[in-house]
């Protein structure tokens, strides 16, 4: 519990409250037999009907007061399990926010929501279980044996001989099940992705009539995490049945001992009675304490995955940032040899000596074949990733010495998959800013030839979007995000393929306005069209990893063979599509 102790201190009362509670119902527990034995042996024996109302009654009221601190002792139990676990929750959230790409993929983006929730749930319903029987167990547990040996040493001495056969078998049944529950997990992790990755490429799924496909895959994560499930649970059902044969073995035990003793009138009938109910409690009391613990391996499990995310140390980091206050103002980029490997281990480099300068407020074209490494290029420049060799500059100084904060508030990039969120088209849009007003949006807007099709709907910039942006058409949805970008005021702003669903004409009055009102901003433009970057200030082609042309359109049509491929192979689509 080292971990939680900050989040314990803070909601002490939860767990000094519910412990405490519990423990005065527990008291009452072991009492009640004590005094219904003297009803029957004092009360009953000797037909004293005023005894026996003063102790019922005393009892009834005993009664009460156990009810009370039960249902007390639940609802702090209950409080300070929820509420650890919103505080471990909040934290591995905030932590996850860290995380660069390579740390998410590491983890799986499934696995990530496994733990955030499932496992955060077992231990919240671990510390609940703790804090209802930590100490009422082990207070029942020592209060009925006490009041039996106090009743009658010699029938006493049966617990000496159950309780460490029954301790033995719940031992063996943990060891065995706590390492098929960290299996479990993993397997609900597996399943989680599956789930994920089906649902959100739902559409995908139709449009190649592949549902029975689907079915198939998820039928066969499904049925293994059922048996991997039922291997970890029906350990835990075989709890019940051994306990249940310890207390029947142990009951029939002290009854034909007890009954001899009675018939002889060495025990009476209530002392008997007495003594059964606190063999009962010692072991139930025995069998809830290896609940806890059993309940615990699980959690366990699930504790040592979320430590795993919360010890993680994110990849990219502040640490060699020099002055905290330093921000972006020219907005220049440039590439000192590096190379770049999304895998340390990878023998080739996805970017090799990468050699590139780039002035402030130039437009820049980024091309090449699909696996080049243009979006890796531009995804150093915010370091969304750290170069393994050379140097990323931004404003002549190391990325890595800029804040992270400042040097992504001063870089807008506009991703290939366009991600839009539910809620209406000006919200989203305030991303770039929240504190943006209308007249800037529509600005905003008007510059990624947005403006014209939001104004078309009933609602304009208040028109709902569906998940996703699902009501919106692929070009559509990249004019807002281009537009969502604009109102973020970069100095660098990259389109990474980012007009690809929109036609020719509008792509050209979308760069149009970036010269026209972004005169001062760095823009680097990845495009699989020559069309959209031939007007550029400089063209870089990209190859395998390598820069092989950087120039002006005629500088690489007379200079760079690669471009030129790529131009009359696209010269040639167009007029074969024209006829």
């Amino acid at each position: 519990m080292k971990r939680y102790t900050p989040y314990i201190k803070k909601y002490w009362y939860c767990f000094l409250l519910g412990p405490l509670f519990m423990v005065i119902e527990a008291c009452g527990e072991f009492v009640l037999p004590y005094i219904n034995a003297n009803i029957i042996n004092i009360g009953a024996a000797n037909g004293d009907i005023g005894y026996i109302l003063r102790n019922g009654l005393l009892m009834l009221v005993l009664a009460g007061v156990m009810m009370g601190a039960g249902v007390l002792g639940a609802n702090f139990a209950i409080r300070g399990a929820c509420r650890l676990a919103a505080e471990v929750r909040r934290d591995i959230f905030e932590q996850i926010q860290t995380f660069s790409f390579s740390n998410i993929d590491h983890f799986t983006t499934g696995s990530l929501i496994t733990r955030i929730t499932n496992d955060i749930t077992q231990i919240q319903n671990f510390v609940q279980t703790l804090l209802r029987g930590m100490f009422r167990s082990p207070v029942m547990l020592i209060g009925a044996l006490a009041m039996s040996f106090a009743l009658n040493r010699d029938l006493a001495k049966v617990f000496v001989i159950v309780m460490p056969v029954l301790a033995a078998a719940i031992a063996a049944i943990i060891l065995v099940a706590s390492p098929r529950y960290t299996r479990m997990q993993k397997q609900l992790d597996l399943l989680n992705i599956d789930v994920r990755e089906t649902i959100t490429n739902e559409r995908v799924i139709k449009s190649f009539v592949r549902e029975d496909h689907e079915i198939q895959k998820f039928g066969a994560v499904n049925n293994e995490l059922m048996e991997k499930s039922i291997s970890a649970l029906k350990m835990m059902q075989l709890m019940m049945p051994v306990s249940a044969l310890a207390i029947n073995i142990t009951t029939l035990a002290v009854v034909w001992l007890a009954g001899k003793q009675v018939m002889v009138g060495g025990m009476e009938v209530g002392t008997l009675t007495a003594f059964i109910t606190y063999l009962t409690q010692v072991l139930m009391a025995l069998n809830f304490l290896a609940a806890i613990i059993l309940q615990g391996t699980r959690a366990a499990a699930s504790h040592r995955r979320i430590c795993e995310v919360l010890d993680t140390a994110a990849d990219l980091n502040d640490d060699h940032v020099t002055c905290r206050d330093r921000t972006v103002n020219s907005g220049s980029v440039e590439f000192r040899n590096v190379t770049f490997r999304y895998f340390r281990e990878n023998r080739e480099a996805v970017l090799e000596d990468i050699n590139l300068t780039i002035a402030p407020g130039e437009l820049v074209g980024i091309i090449g074949s699909t696996g080049s490494g243009k979006t890796t290029l531009v995804s150093l420049i915010p370091r969304l990733y750290d170069a393994d060799k050379g140097q990323v500059l931004v404003d002549g100084t190391d990325v890595r010495e800029l804040p992270l904060y400042h040097l992504r508030e001063s870089v807008a990039m506009v991703l290939q998959k366009n991600t839009l969120f539910s809620g209406t088209i000006g919200e989203n849009l305030r991303w770039g800013d929240e504190n943006a007003t209308d007249a800037q949006i529509r600005e905003a807007a008007a510059i990624a030839q947005a403006d014209g099709f939001v104004m078309s709907f009933p609602d304009g910039y208040d028109t709902e979007l569906g998940q996703g942006g699902v009501n919106l058409s692929g070009g559509q949805k990249q004019r807002l995000c281009i537009a969502r970008a604009l109102l973020k005021k970069p100095r660098i702003l990259i389109l990474d393929d980012s007009t690809s669903a929109v036609d020719t004409a509008t792509d050209a009055s979308i760069r149009r306005a970036f010269r026209e009102k972004l005169p001062g901003v760095t823009k680097i433009i990845i495009a699989q069209r020559i069309n959209s970057v031939m007007d550029a200030d400089k063209i870089v082609v990209l190859d395998h990893g390598r820069i092989v042309g950087c120039g002006s359109h005629q500088e690489l049509m007379e200079g760079c063979q690669a471009y030129r491929e790529i131009y009359w192979s696209q010269k040639d689509e167009q007029e074969e599509e024209a006829v």
